[in-house]
């Protein structure tokens, strides 16, 4: 079958011809029908989390699918030919920028039926760790205050909109060009990342979800009140993940310094920092397909390319600057 791969990290992938995927006996073969493009892509490919991720190249990318169940194994319960499905398949498991994979059916959902292939293709990696940050993590509730840095983007664009159906007050940041965008979506603050300082205008938030890093995750830490919670989703990595990671005792070492000083500077202001490398759920997927047929959330999607064309597609979505999900259609 068709399928874009990578042989080594930082070089653009490559259309080829791969073997057809392995269906073991818990296992739904699914034709893919839309690809969501995500930033982890894009640190996958140039290596960014070669360290605690380790693929064996060559390696196909792809971390959401919609399409349809082609065939499924021995002992699979919930799924039959021909349903029309979504995934964020298992981390170990990626792969599709090509034209079928195999995923668990533990990882699997039937789409919502309200919304094309290719929104169903934009959601998963995106809802599932907008659901993990303010439900499993947050336990965002109605009164609450949410800050969700970087709004009009993939995961920013969910997390907005769950946050409000919690029943958060939710602040964003976005460009001026997206600050209607931000509101539409639920955002009751928006601040201009380009000409205002949210550290001046926010105070008192019980949780940040934060997707830039660095700097920005720093100064988040500073607009929490005590006790409030600042979830990283582009790292640092800290020890918690290492652990539940399996990851070896060095490479734990090694996390656990590289997240130290955020740690400590969140301590010192009574507050706590988290790193969440999201997880694939196919039973909190059926929660965000509900949510999505009765209109609490909707996908946006700011640009659909061929499968032809995922090279490009990656080439895009490194350069920022889309609204919302990339994705790449197959219909």
């Amino acid at each position: 079958m068709r399928a874009f791969v990578i042989t080594r990290y930082n070089e653009e992938p490559r259309e080829a011809e791969v073997p057809e995927p392995v269906v073991g006996d818990r296992d739904v073969l699914v034709r893919v029908e839309a690809a969501g493009l995500n930033q982890l892509d894009e640190k996958i490919r140039v290596g960014e989390f070669k360290q605690i991720l380790p693929y064996k190249l060559p390696l196909i990318l792809g971390n959401d699918v919609a399409g349809t169940v082609m065939d499924v194994g021995a002992e699979v319960q919930g799924f039959t030919t021909g349903d029309q499905v979504y995934a964020r398949p298992d981390k170990d498991r990626i792969g599709t920028f090509a034209e079928r994979i195999a995923v668990s059916e533990a990882d699997l959902a039937l789409k919502p039926s309200s919304i094309s292939v290719v929104e169903a293709g934009s959601l998963p990696l995106v809802a599932l760790t907008a659901w993990q940050a303010l439900v499993e993590r947050g336990n965002v509730g109605p009164g609450q205050k949410v800050l969700v840095h970087a709004g009009a983007g993939g995961v920013g664009s969910i997390a907005i909109q769950l946050a409000r159906h919690l029943g958060a007050t939710v602040a964003t940041t976005a460009s001026a060009a997206n600050a209607d965008f931000v509101r539409e979506l639920g955002a009751d603050t928006v601040i201009d990342y380009s000409s205002q300082d949210f550290e001046q205008v926010l105070s008192d938030y019980d949780l940040v979800v934060d997707s830039l890093g660095g700097k920005n995750l720093e100064r988040s830490l500073r607009v929490l009140r005590p006790g409030g919670k600042a979830i990283g989703i582009s790292g640092p990595p800290d020890p918690e993940f290492a652990r539940t990671a399996g990851l070896n005792p060095l490479l734990r070492l090694a996390i656990t310094a590289l997240s130290a000083g955020i740690r400590r500077r969140a301590r010192k202001l009574g507050v706590t920092y988290e790193f969440l490398f999201m997880r694939a759920d196919g039973d909190q997927l059926r929660r965000i397909s509900a949510l999505v047929d009765d209109g609490e959330l909707r996908p946006e999607v700011g640009r659909v390319f061929p499968f032809d064309q995922t090279p490009q597609a990656l080439q895009a979505l490194a350069q920022g600057g889309i609204r919302g999900k990339a994705v790449i259609s197959h219909t």
